[in-house]
């Protein structure tokens, strides 16, 4: 039968299809949450259901059509790209651990004070930001750095979690850049465990993943950081913090945040005593 529906005409076909996709993606709705709500609004009419790939292709399938709809896609490109993967650098990270020995509660999101870092690049040869999420709550964090090294970012880091309390800072995942070298201090000064993504696997970290997607909607590709001050960013992520997701009850990562920091320190408090 899949072979016989195989080399079937895609979707989009019918103008009710069409309008109800166009409609929604002009009110900013991505194409994810439109294959959402048509399988909710006709669960018992797969003909009246379409999948996110399909209206990615159907978008992208013209020239005229990409000009016009893709501007209100999330990234908002043009033309449909396909990604190629970093060039992993040569040299070896000293005591890297491979994020396949994450401990359970990280892994599963279940456990407070697991972090995600990554970094997002100004215009060449300018100042970079440092980001970082709390992989339970959603809480998002950023600093200006003033270059991509491992100096810069492990300062950055330091000063972020040296601020919190031993059990809102138990481990952070990092990427294979050549900033995360020295990862190792966080473990020396902080006690921090430190681990490392696969090559090529964004999937792995994709809470900060997306949070360098939101920042980007502020901060567009080619965009240079250095007239940029810390009061400025800290007042983006202070507005991404306060927007309530569904994967949190509708709670916003601040409040989530500040509600298992203070459970954590109740509990730190009593063990104490």
């Amino acid at each position: 039968a899949r072979a016989a529906r195989c080399h079937l005409p895609r979707k989009m076909t019918t103008d009710w299809q069409v309008d109800y996709v166009r409609e929604r993606l002009r009110r900013g709705w991505a194409p994810q949450a439109i294959s959402g709500r048509l399988a909710r609004e006709h669960p018992d009419d797969p003909g009246r259901q379409v999948c996110p790939e399909t209206l990615y292709a159907w978008i992208y399938a013209t020239p005229a059509r990409a000009k016009e709809l893709a501007q209100y896609l999330p990234r908002a490109h043009r033309r449909r790209r396909k990604r190629p993967g970093r060039r992993v650098h040569s040299s070896k990270i000293d005591r890297r651990v491979s994020i396949r020995h994450r401990p359970e509660g990280c892994q599963a999101r279940t456990e407070f004070g697991h972090w995600e870092a990554d970094s997002v690049i100004g215009a060449r040869g300018g100042k970079a930001i440092h980001t970082e999420v709390e992989t339970t709550t959603r809480m998002h964090a950023a600093s200006i750095v003033a270059a991509v090294t491992s100096k810069a970012a492990v300062q950055a880091q330091k000063a972020l979690f040296g601020a919190l309390p031993p059990g809102a800072r138990r481990s952070v995942t990092m990427d294979n850049g050549s900033e995360f070298h020295h990862h190792y201090e966080l473990a020396d000064d902080l006690g921090m465990a430190t681990f490392f993504a696969d090559p090529y696997s964004a999937c792995q970290h994709g809470s900060n993943e997306h949070f360098n997607g939101v920042l980007r909607r502020y901060l567009p590709k080619g965009t240079s950081f250095d007239d940029l001050t810390q009061a400025e960013l800290d007042d983006i992520v202070q507005e991404i913090n306060n927007r309530p997701p569904g994967v949190l009850g509708w709670a916003t990562p601040t409040e989530a945040f500040h509600t298992q920091l203070e459970s954590t320190q109740a509990t730190t408090r009593c063990t104490s005593n």
